[in-house]
């Protein structure tokens, strides 16, 4: 029997258009990374919620990653499945709700992303009391941190193993915070916690709203690494879904070259996107690879992948292959 079922299955298969553009993504991705090359991979939507920590948890304890941006969505809502997981629940028939049983969700405190609803008490309400601990402590002592370094802190400390729902090593947070991957949140404040931040800031709670740092300060981290990075080794861009969460790490390069005059710094030397954005005018997330060269992001030369799919679907896939599944 094949030591490898899901490769087999997908490269016998899946031979033409999305399939096959899926697979040569799949296999530039191996490639980069064979030539010594590292990955910066982009989570946006609510892949978190879509438990993409089943095979991303994996690909980070295997080195296949080397950063990650995503949005606060994202960072929290792996945390929330990981404490929650027991308590959420599925609407298969969610295209035919009204809005009375949308109302009705409501006041059961289960907010709903497309066909899953988040459990606000057990999820959203457990973790906004560990974390709050960790905010006053760091506005009192005058310390600042990044979002996500705020949550590596949650998770090492071991402030939530008590509430652990599922098998840890399918947190892909967790994962991250275990390598100390490096990590960039755009946007953070637009988040069910960047909310509730923002509301203990306004009672009083928190003294210096700068306590947590920002999305500035995450681009200049962001520009730091990246050229350390790249002094080394070509990294790669992978890109699930559109907005913020691509966006701003792609834009770092331009930055680079443009704002700070710098010739020496590498375009990204792979690009891949999973998006079901149709191409339209003024949509980036729909934009075809190519306008990224226009804007010093990309070469001519990149290998460009866009892959017109449910990511739900194609990232799982896409991660198989390259964890040899």
């Amino acid at each position: 029997m094949s030591l490898t079922p899901i490769t087999d299955f997908m490269k016998h298969h899946y031979r033409h258009f999305n399939a096959a553009a899926m697979m040569d993504a799949a296999k530039g991705y191996v490639k980069l990374l064979d030539e010594g090359g590292g990955m910066m991979v982009t989570l946006a939507g609510a892949m978190s919620t879509a438990e993409l920590g089943l095979s991303l948890a994996e690909m980070i304890r295997q080195d296949k990653v080397q950063a990650i941006t995503c949005t606060g969505a994202n960072l929290e809502e792996d945390v929330f499945n990981l404490v929650a997981h027991d308590y959420y629940e599925r609407v298969p028939q969610y295209r035919d709700l009204t809005p009375e049983m949308e109302q009705a969700l409501l006041d059961r405190h289960m907010n709903r992303v497309t066909d899953t609803c988040i459990p606000e008490e057990e999820a959203m309400r457990r973790i906004e009391h560990s974390i709050l601990e960790l905010w006053t402590d760091m506005d009192a002592k005058g310390e600042r941190l990044f979002p996500h370094e705020f949550f590596y802190r949650l998770l090492l400390e071991g402030r939530l193993e008590q509430h652990y729902m599922i098998d840890p090593k399918n947190s892909w947070l967790l994962a991250a915070a275990q390598k100390n991957l490096p990590m960039f949140v755009p946007g953070w404040e637009d988040s069910t916690l960047g909310n509730i931040y923002a509301a203990h800031c306004i009672e009083g709670d928190i003294s210096n709203v700068h306590t947590v740092r920002s999305g500035i300060e995450y681009m200049q981290r962001l520009a730091e690494w990246y050229t350390a990075f790249t002094a080394e080794r070509p990294l790669g861009f992978f890109q699930i879904g559109g907005g913020i969460a691509g966006d701003f790490p792609i834009c770092v390069v331009p930055m680079l070259h443009q704002d700070l005059g710098r010739t020496n710094v590498p375009l990204w030397a792979y690009f891949c996107q999973i998006s079901d954005s149709t191409t339209s005018y003024g949509s980036y997330s729909g934009a075809v690879p190519n306008e990224k060269i226009t804007w010093g992001k990309l070469g001519i030369d990149t290998p460009k992948y866009i892959i017109e799919s449910d990511a739900s679907i194609v990232a799982p896939l896409m991660f198989a292959y390259i964890l040899g599944w």
